[in-house]
């Protein structure tokens, strides 16, 4: 009997050979169009699709940030002014977003500031969870242009601002009774700074606004110990903020040891300088260029001072986010910090740290900002000469 083999296939004699499948029919035209048609259609349905997956939209575009966390960025060491500031303003605000996210308060220090602010600018996440804490130890080797800094206020976005202020005050057995005594001296007084190309540049342009007769000492630790040298008699004139004017200056004010001379001021809306609300009857420094010289203030020097004063005063808090980061985002972070600075609860709770100045993130604050940020050339020059001239500082 002849088997079947397994491996052939069914109703195949064994020993014939199979025959060669037919060639299938050559697809029409029409085939092939539709065909190349469809695979395009895939293509780019695969480009926009597979491209979301790859660089999905950020989280944050919807007005929520549930699930998320506002990372804060602090140039600075643990411990200081800005520190607190940061980490006070920073347990507040995530109630009021949407979303109630998390609070990572992160220290990043070095350089002044400079370091933690250049890693922000080159590597923050845009979706608006990473903020910068900026300050003016931040914003001064910025305008002064040091080769260190690596970042721009014009690539970053302000979500709110706060000030604060200070005076300028004098030793009273140094001779100064008035604003006439700063000038037309038989010797000067000396000013005890921290660094000339920090917070002091600010007194130093108004030194040299109003012509005053001051020499300058620098490398305090702090204006602690320069407060606690000029009540020693060590140096004759200082300025203090306003968190520390009341134990540093108004004792001493009181028992006629110290004679406050001015106020920093502030700047309005409109770019002009006023009364700080803190020292309503203390004249400020253009009120004091006025009364010594019989005229209100002009020029380069004092665009210089409305400049500084903007920057390390009015607006000397901030936090910021990158300039790409999506408006829903922006927007959402702005009215949240807006509501906080608005309730009363937070206010009183907030009175110590904010100083007695409000939180800013009205609609009209990033224009207000943009307009202090925009330094000119010449500020920025006559700065840079000032500082080599009578400090022989030559900024790098």
């Amino acid at each position: 009997m002849t088997m079947k083999s397994s491996l052939e296939p069914p109703g195949q004699i064994p020993g014939d050979v199979a025959p060669e499948p037919a060639e299938p029919p050559a697809p029409s035209r029409r085939t092939v169009i539709t065909a190349v048609a469809s695979f395009a259609a895939l293509g780019a349905v695969t480009a926009v699709f597979g491209g979301r997956l790859l660089n999905p939209p950020s989280s944050t575009e919807d007005g929520d940030f549930s699930g998320e966390t506002l990372e804060f960025l602090i140039p600075l060491a643990s411990g200081g002014g800005t520190d607190t500031w940061a980490r006070f303003i920073g347990t507040e605000l995530v109630s009021r977003v949407p979303g109630r996210p998390g609070f990572a308060p992160v220290n990043e220090p070095g350089g002044e500031g400079i370091s933690g602010t250049n890693r922000f600018a080159r590597s923050a996440r845009e979706d608006g969870t990473e903020l910068l804490v900026g300050t003016a130890s931040t914003v001064v080797p910025w305008v002064l242009g040091r080769s260190a800094v690596r970042y721009s206020f014009d690539d970053l976005q302000p979500i709110v601002v706060n000030g604060t202020g200070g005076v300028i005050y004098a030793r009273t057995e140094a001779g100064v009774r008035g604003l006439e005594d700063l000038v037309g001296r038989s010797a000067p007084l000396e000013f005890g700074g921290i660094s000339a190309t920090g917070l002091d540049i600010t007194t130093l342009v108004a030194f040299d606004l109003l012509e005053a007769d001051v020499t300058s000492t620098f490398g305090f630790e702090g204006r602690g110990p320069v407060n606690l040298a000029l009540q020693r008699g060590e140096i004759d004139i200082d300025y203090q903020t306003t968190s520390s004017y009341g134990p540093a200056v108004a004792g001493i004010a009181k028992e006629g040891k110290a004679t406050v001379l001015m106020s920093f001021g502030q700047l309005d809306d409109a770019g002009q300088v006023v009364r700080d609300p803190n020292f309503p009857d203390v004249p400020t420094v253009p009120e004091a260029y006025e009364q010594l010289h019989g005229a209100q203030p002009a020029g380069e020097k004092y665009e210089a001072y409305k400049t500084l004063l903007g920057l390390t005063y009015t607006y000397q808090k901030s936090l910021w986010v990158p300039k790409g980061a999506p408006a829903r985002a922006v927007d959402l972070l702005r009215s949240s910090c807006a509501q906080l600075g608005a309730d009363k609860g937070f206010q009183e709770k907030a009175a110590k740290v904010l100083g007695g100045y409000p939180l800013v993130a009205d609609p009209g604050m990033p224009a207000r900002v943009r307009d202090a940020y925009s330094v000119s050339s010449s500020v920025r020059a006559y700065i840079s000469e000032l500082l080599a001239a009578k400090y022989n500082i030559h900024v790098e």
